[in-house]
């Protein structure tokens, strides 16, 4: 007997609850909007998945303002520049003097505990351990989704509109129309081998290292804990590596005349990082919107995912908040070619520091040398330094 869905009404129904699902969840309970959130992973799965999370200004402000707690305030950690090393030596930039402007590493993990609890604390609708099977009826007033909850209950969500929050690995967006979908995509042929480890700080600020041996990322989580990467194959294999190996690697990518030492510690979590980069247009279609990974993803170099993820969620809510007060969808209409103006900005400046500070793969000289010629041309202006600097720290919200 086939078993008939509980019906549910709401009128906002999101797809995936990360940090993205919940800050539009919560920014929209706010303004008196009725909204679910259905989540495929559990709680303490998506707790317990670290990762990094580099915060623009702005990102901080949408979670302090709103009301998400303070937490981003208290234990984040404000940086007010990089220093970029090449040749053995180290440059440094100060965002403050440069752009005014600084960043704050707070994990997404972290930033999902307190999206989490705000939602918890407010009595949102969100629900862990659901799997979405079906989307129907996207381009009518009254569009739905099923979904399966962990007993085994069938439900299907009947909005006003739905929102693709689901990550990378999207089922809303495959559920868009061939006919009215592009994605444009790069593959790169490295990895990054990241590493948390019980250790000091190595340095005060960020260090991103072109070296001959490959990439290297020496950046922080706490006093005590510091998160690294080294430039990989994607088919590394982390059980291979012994953390003396892992140190040493990492200790030559960032070797100079300066004597500059890593400090190190016992390594506690290791994971290969895969890169690419990848934009579905639009991010829209019928009443079905898509927001953060789900529509875009960028390689990390640039310190955007998370960044973009809330610049969409912005502008999605300001859209939604202005649908359901006014009647009028022209900001919804809008959604998707404002969202990628700065999706694309992204893209642009991401695969800029990715190429510049990478080794290639194929060892060509000429391309090692031209990416050294780069980092010279870019520490070498202030000009070029505003430019990373501003769009490092990011662009003002539309």
């Amino acid at each position: 007997m086939v078993q008939s869905p509980r019906i549910i009404k709401t009128k906002v129904g999101i797809i995936g609850g990360g940090p993205a699902g919940l800050m539009l969840s919560h920014l929209l309970s706010k303004s008196g909007i009725d909204n679910l959130v259905v989540e495929m992973r559990d709680h303490e799965t998506i707790r317990n998945t670290h990762r990094a999370g580099i915060l623009e200004a702005q990102a901080v402000k949408m979670l302090s303002d709103s009301g998400v707690n303070g937490r981003v305030l208290t234990h984040g950690d404000e940086h007010a520049g990089i220093d970029l090393r090449f040749n053995g030596e180290s440059h440094p930039l100060d965002f403050r003097d440069l752009v005014n402007a600084t960043v704050t590493l707070y994990a997404q993990n972290e930033v999902f505990v307190d999206l989490a609890a705000a939602r918890q604390r407010d009595g949102g609708d969100v629900r862990y351990n659901c799997e979405v099977t079906e989307i129907l009826d996207m381009e009518t007033s009254t569009p739905k989704f099923r979904f399966t909850d962990a007993q085994g209950t069938l439900f299907e969500v009947h909005a006003d509109v739905i929102v693709g929050a689901d990550g990378s690995r999207s089922f809303a967006r495959r559920q868009m129309p061939d006919t009215v979908r592009k994605d444009f995509k790069v593959a790169y042929p490295f990895a990054w081998f990241g590493i948390l480890t019980e250790a000091p700080k190595s340095s005060p600020e960020l260090i991103y290292a072109n070296s001959p041996h490959g990439f290297a990322l020496i950046s922080q989580r706490s006093e005590t804990v510091q998160r690294m990467y080294f430039q990989c194959d994607p088919n590394e294999d982390v059980n291979a590596w012994s953390d003396d190996q892992i140190w040493s690697e990492l200790q030559k990518r960032v070797d100079g005349p300066d004597n500059f030492q890593l400090k190190t510690g016992k390594i506690f979590d290791k994971t290969v990082l895969g890169f690419r980069s990848f934009v579905r247009e639009p991010l829209s279609h019928g009443r079905m919107f898509l927001i953060g990974d789900a529509g875009h993803t960028v390689p990390p170099t640039g310190a955007k995912g998370l960044n973009l993820a809330f610049a969409d969620v912005k502008v999605l809510f300001e859209a939604l908040d202005s649908f359901f007060s006014t009647g009028s969808d022209k900001l919804l209409g809008g959604y998707s070619d404002l969202a990628l103006k700065r999706v694309w900005k992204a893209q642009n400046f991401s695969y800029w520091m990715t190429s510049m500070l990478h080794t290639p793969v194929n060892a060509d000289p000429f391309m090692a040398k031209r990416a050294l010629g780069e980092l010279e041309t870019v520490t070498s202006s202030r000009y070029g330094q505003q430019y990373l600097a501003e769009s490092y720290t990011g662009w003002p919200h539309s």
